[in-house]
């Protein structure tokens, strides 16, 4: 392309972090909560966050489990998001679009009863993310 084998790494390098980087807004706008859901998880945030960090802490949960909490706890702590918060709707809401993409996971490979066991909040709240999760009809 420019004839420099440097530049063209170079180049090569931004145009497939570029593709990434479309392809998982692509996803995220995909998986995200619809409704009212997404309202619902913002809400939740504080709850959820103790959530996870009582779930990464449990060492009877599977270490995948537990791995991917950590990770999820490393991503909400760095000022860096996956989405700037400048874009609308998901700029500030990608936060907990991941947050739900890994607690459906972490349900599905850990139980719903063990969610439940560290749940933080209300029962109200269980609820809601027990729908965010995908599992409606799971009563607290």
């Amino acid at each position: 392309m420019t004839g420099s084998f440097w530049w063209d790494l170079l180049l090569g390098i931004a145009g497939a972090l570029l593709l990434a980087w479309l392809v998982l807004v692509v996803a995220l706008v995909l998986v995200r909560p619809r409704g009212g859901l997404l309202r619902e998880a913002l809400r939740l945030l504080p709850d959820v966050l103790r959530l996870i960090r009582r779930l990464a802490a449990d060492e009877t949960l599977p270490r995948g489990v537990r791995i991917r909490l950590a990770l999820l706890l490393v991503y909400l702590a760095l000022p860096i998001d996956l989405v700037p918060d400048f874009i609308p709707v998901l700029g500030y809401a990608d936060d907990a679009i991941v947050v739900t993409f890994v607690l459906r996971g972490v349900v599905r490979r850990a139980g719903l009863d063990a969610v439940r066991a560290h749940w933080p909040g209300t029962d109200d709240g269980f609820g809601a993310l027990a729908r965010l999760t995908g599992f409606p009809t799971a009563t607290p």
